[in-house]
């Protein structure tokens, strides 16, 4: 018997989404930005788990520096919290890093789309703001943050941008903080030393003098090519050590310590 077909169908997902008449020259050339091809050579090898994300890196040929891991106890309630500047080197990273740390017992919040790699499926939480799942978000995220399983977050919820001149993440949303002291997990900062090409912040910012990423965010559909791209290179990630969720006190408001947070992690 055969297993699970991880592979990805272009033209069955685009006329799934836009009907039978979807235009060919579409699907072509999300089938090149996605190199649906180049992906399903991977997927046929049949990992799953922590295993897919760490044998990725071999087929990238992409190389971790890992530095700090050590600070990290194996035992205890974590929220690990890292920038987010690439969205597939970093995703894969955080999951391999700590997935092996933690024998497996993490779970990693991410934006729905990534639900579609079920070679993940029970390591990925979905976290919708729209439609039905946003009424359901506050419980979701509960019971996240009161399980046993290491929580991975990227608390900017994208890519990192091009803001001010530098590639820095946007805004991190302060849930991390207000439930790590809620369910008293101490936050572990982790920085990953990256960043995409000039072509990925050149489309970001067509997006958005031209008003597109206020309804899809443009650049995202070039995630993949990016993966493809960095084949070959080699990234640092810094672990730095576990912050005591007491430190997270009234002295400032849950958003200006996400702030605290965020700074902190590109100080690493």
């Amino acid at each position: 018997m055969s297993g699970p077909d991880y592979t990805i169908h272009t033209e069955e997902i685009l006329k799934g989404k836009f009907g039978e008449k979807t235009p060919k020259w579409l699907v072509r050339l999300v089938k090149k930005l996605l190199h649906e091809e180049w992906l399903n050579s991977y997927f046929r090898e049949g990992y799953t788990g922590i295993d897919f994300t760490e044998h990725a890196f071999d087929f990238l040929h992409v190389s971790l520096q890992v530095e700090g891991l050590e600070k990290v106890p194996k035992e205890g309630s974590f929220t690990v919290a890292s920038n987010h500047p690439l969205g597939g080197n970093d995703a894969l990273a955080i999951v391999t890093i700590f997935g092996r740390h933690f024998d497996g017992k993490v779970r990693i919040m991410v934006n729905d789309f990534l639900m579609a790699l079920k070679q993940l499926d029970g390591y990925f939480v979905a976290v919708n703001k729209v439609g039905a799942q946003s009424r359901n978000l506050i419980a979701q995220t509960d019971a996240l943050f009161s399980g046993e399983n290491q929580v991975l977050m990227f608390p900017s919820g994208k890519a990192s941008r091009k803001i001010g001149g530098k590639i820095q993440d946007t805004i991190w949303n302060k849930t991390f903080i207000t439930k790590s002291v809620q369910f008293h997990r101490d936050i572990i900062p982790m920085h990953f030393y990256g960043k995409n090409s000039w072509r990925f912040y050149f489309v970001d910012w067509i997006g958005k003098i031209t008003g597109i990423n206020k309804k899809f965010p443009l650049a995202m559909v070039l995630l993949v090519d990016e993966l493809y791209r960095s084949q070959g290179k080699s990234y640092r990630v810094v672990v730095g050590d576990p912050i005591p969720w007491q430190t997270f006190d009234s002295s400032k408001r849950p958003q200006e310590w996400a702030e605290w947070m965020r700074q902190k992690v590109y100080t690493l």
